[in-house]
C-alpha cells in the first residue's frame, strides 16, 4: 500500500479511534491523527499477527483495521500520559 493510502486510511482510522477513547492526547487533535496513522501500522501488524490481511488500501476492511490499531495506541498513550493529581 502506498505512502499515502496509509496516512489516509490512519487519519480516518485515528479520527474514528478519538471518537472512542475518551480524553486529549499529548498534542491535541493532530496529535491523535497522527496517532491514527501509527496506530493503523499496528493494526496490520496485529492483523497480521493473528493471520489475517492488514491494510490493503482505502476501503473499508482497511479503516477497520487502522480503527483497531488506534484505538489501542490510543488507550496506550492515554495510559502512559494520563494526568497526574496535583501534588
Amino acid at each position: 500500500m502506498t505512502i499515502i493510502a496509509w496516512i489516509v486510511v490512519g487519519i480516518i482510522g485515528g479520527w474514528l479511534g478519538k471518537m472512542i477513547v475518551p480524553g486529549e492526547g499529548p498534542a491535541g487533535v493532530l496529535g491523535d491523527l497522527i496517532i491514527g496513522v501509527v496506530g493503523a501500522i499496528l493494526g496490520g501488524w496485529i492483523w497480521n499477527y493473528f493471520g489475517h490481511v492488514g491494510a490493503t488500501g482505502i476501503n473499508i476492511p482497511s479503516i477497520i483495521v487502522a480503527f483497531v490499531g488506534s484505538i489501542v495506541l490510543l488507550v496506550i498513550i492515554r495510559l502512559v500520559t494520563g494526568r497526574r493529581p496535583a501534588a
